[in-house]
């Protein structure tokens, strides 16, 4: 039973193609359901004996199966590219190894391409562009009768124009054929409500041989001393504390929902072991780690969707397209902080179950950036990402995943107005606690009392 955006969706699709446009992009918010959407889309298109092919794009090989498990069952045939099939699903790094005899079939059959999460491919002709975005611009587009573009973030850190989208002049604003925002998306209980956690400190001492200097949150602590937000994420007694909240919600959560699982995106293979370690000795979690240097990465992912353990932690391999409904809570504990790696951790907690209990929450320190971007979250496109630039910009790779990934440093205007998350200060004396140094070439940080502030968004009084 298609939720009413997807049968929406498909229905103005279909129109769009059959007035004589070749290409759709459907903006709709992480978690709301695109893939059963585009293989639905891609069954009427058959039906109407409009495709022969249908070839899908993604940026990872976890969201690859995931797609084909999908478009296998919808189309109901193994959708592997072998003889029988309707099509196949691979990701964007094996364009560039495909042979010519694959663009030769693409433009000698009526083929239709879908590109999940679009915003990976960068560029158009008139502007520099990555890798993945020149294929489609070059190859892609000249050669497939049909193309369908998923997003649920349709912009990019580094400004650059999004490949197949279509932007008005002189805004630069990204035309939208079809959108599905969150706030739609949480009215129709397609996607929970977010809760955002934001874990500050009152007491900072940033203490070497002669000095103690002393700050009044941890934002503070990064906007006026040397320490960098490393220096936070390494900190043993700042990790125990943010796990420990959300460890005790999952733990809440889990008392209806028997099955929630809880996401800890790390900020490296070293930190995520870190994590691991504390999850099952301070607070005797169940957990897997899951790398890029794990052969066996995508069936440990599968293995965890479908068991009850309790935390799966990641560095890159998780945070957008992957498909693990059952996980409710998430620490946002990278390195990388632009809006759209936020938005697209975000998500994986907001894909609704049949469990009773639906509640979502995400917990992270609160520096500025990362504020920023909760009090955003009811922004569908936040006005500091709806503008593009055409200069010259570098592929950032993400080396967990093997995918387009977004650098750690923001660039982009700021934008303190429009804020309007209902906003809730609470006092947590319960995780206050004696710390431990955490060295560093230069410093030792001393961490007081915490509070947590957290953001409930699309909550009005």
């Amino acid at each position: 039973m298609l939720r009413f955006w997807q049968s929406e969706c498909i229905s103005k699709a279909l129109n769009h193609y059959k007035n004589g446009y070749h290409h759709f992009l459907a903006q709709a918010t992480p978690g709301a359901g695109k893939t059963l959407m585009a293989a639905h889309l891609s069954e009427e298109l058959f039906k109407k004996n409009m495709i022969d092919l249908v070839i899908c794009f993604s940026p990872s090989k976890a969201v690859a199966l995931n797609i084909q498990e999908t478009f296998s069952s919808v189309l109901d045939c193994s959708f592997n590219g072998q003889v029988a099939s309707l099509g196949c699903s691979m990701t964007y790094q094996s364009m560039q190894y495909l042979p010519n005899d694959f663009w030769k079939t693409i433009s000698r059959r009526r083929v239709l391409c879908i590109f999940d999460e679009i915003h990976h491919c960068g560029g158009n002709e008139d502007s520099d562009t990555n890798s993945w975005g020149q294929t489609l611009v070059h190859d892609i587009q000249k050669s497939a009768l049909y193309t369908l573009a998923l997003t649920g973030t349709p912009w990019r850190s580094d400004r650059l124009p999004i490949s197949l989208l279509s932007y008005t002049d002189p805004e630069g604003q990204v035309i939208c054929n079809y959108q599905y925002s969150l706030k739609q998306a949480v009215n129709d209980f397609v996607c929970r409500r977010p809760n955002i956690a934001l874990i500050d400190n009152e007491k900072v001492s940033l203490q070497n041989e002669t000095v103690s200097d002393k700050y009044s949150s941890i934002n503070d602590l990064l906007e006026y001393s040397n320490a960098h937000y490393a220096c936070v994420l390494h900190n043993n007694d700042a990790l125990n504390a943010i796990i420990g909240l959300a460890v005790k919600k999952l733990d809440t959560i889990r008392q209806i929902s028997h099955k929630a699982g809880g996401l800890i995106v790390a900020a490296s293979i070293a930190h995520a072991q870190i994590v691991a370690q504390i999850l099952e000795q301070q607070f005797n979690q169940s957990c897997v780690l899951v790398t890029y240097k794990e052969k066996q990465a995508n069936n440990l992912i599968q293995a965890f969707k479908h068991s009850n353990t309790q935390w799966i932690i990641s560095i890159g391999m998780i945070s957008e397209g992957t498909d693990i409904p059952r996980l409710q809570v998430c620490c946002h504990l990278s390195n990388i902080r632009t809006e759209l790696h936020f938005r697209q951790v975000l998500g994986r907690i907001l894909r609704t179950t049949s469990s009773l209990n639906q509640e979502a929450w995400l917990y992270t320190f609160a520096e500025s950036n990362l504020v920023r971007f909760a009090e955003q979250v009811e922004m569908d496109i936040p006005d500091s990402c709806s503008r593009i630039s055409i200069s010259n910009s570098s592929d950032w790779v993400d080396n967990d995943s093997g995918f387009t990934q977004e650098p750690e440093t923001l660039n982009i205007e700021n934008n303190h107005s429009n804020q309007p998350s209902k906003l809730i200060w609470e006092n947590s004396n319960e995780i206050s606690s004696s710390f431990a140094n955490t060295r560093t070439e230069y410093s030792s940080i001393i961490l007081g009392k915490y509070h947590t502030r957290v953001i409930n968004a699309f909550t009005y009084d």
